[in-house]
């Protein structure tokens, strides 16, 4: 499959983080490159005005070796095995550094909220697409003011050398933006995704592999 291709709906195909991808005005050479996580994903839409994945419950993590940034050398999320609780379907239209991400919670799969999940352009791969968690994330609740989580990470992520400042000075901005955009427009996705319902047999130790 070349990168230019579109999958159907039901391929699972490779989410993977990496480390180094940076917006296209953000100079500084990122301080570490790499594959820092990669995760099955089924494809429930794909659009060229948007991608949408779902990553099941149950699905496994995979941390490539590496030597990270931490005290350790090891990988932080390393005791971390699998997705847990209900999915997360994924939204993220081309160009956007951030996703839309839906969660559910409780035994009647009740929807709760929506992430604004920073991360960099996805960028398609033969066996699926990459980006860079960019470690901010808003959350919005229906009916609710925006909240901020994650703002205090960014600091430590330039210490132990996983970001450049100048990219943190980039995220502290572009989150500023999508809350003015949020504080201006309301909820501006759309949200007739908050009542998707997987397929039953994507979820717990029945995923797609």
């Amino acid at each position: 499959m070349s990168q230019i291709d579109r999958w159907e709906p039901g391929t699972v195909i490779t989410r993977r983080e990496v480390l180094g991808f940076q917006p296209p005005d953000v100079t500084t050479p990122a301080p570490v490159n790499g594959v820092w996580l990669e995760v099955p994903v089924i494809v429930v839409e794909d659009q060229p005005e948007h991608l949408i994945v779902y990553l099941p419950g149950g699905a496994p993590f995979t941390f490539p070796d590496g030597h990270w940034p931490t005290p350790d050398g090891l990988h932080p999320w390393r005791a971390r095995t699998a997705w847990t609780g209900h999915g997360c379907l994924m939204m993220q239209r081309p160009q956007d550094h951030y996703a839309v991400w839906h969660f559910w919670n409780g035994p009647d799969r009740t929807f709760t909220h929506w992430y604004l999940n920073l991360q960099t352009a996805f960028r398609r791969t033969p066996t699926g697409f990459d980006s860079h968690d960019l470690e901010l994330d808003l959350i919005v609740r229906p009916n609710q003011p925006i909240e901020v989580k994650d703002a205090e990470y960014l600091d430590d992520r330039v210490a132990e050398g996983r970001f450049s400042p100048q990219l943190v000075t980039w995220i502290r901005r572009y989150g500023d933006q999508l809350i003015q955009r949020f504080a201006d427009e309301g909820i501006w996705w759309d949200q007739h995704w908050a009542d998707w319902q997987p397929d039953p047999g994507w979820d717990g130790q029945n995923h797609p592999t």
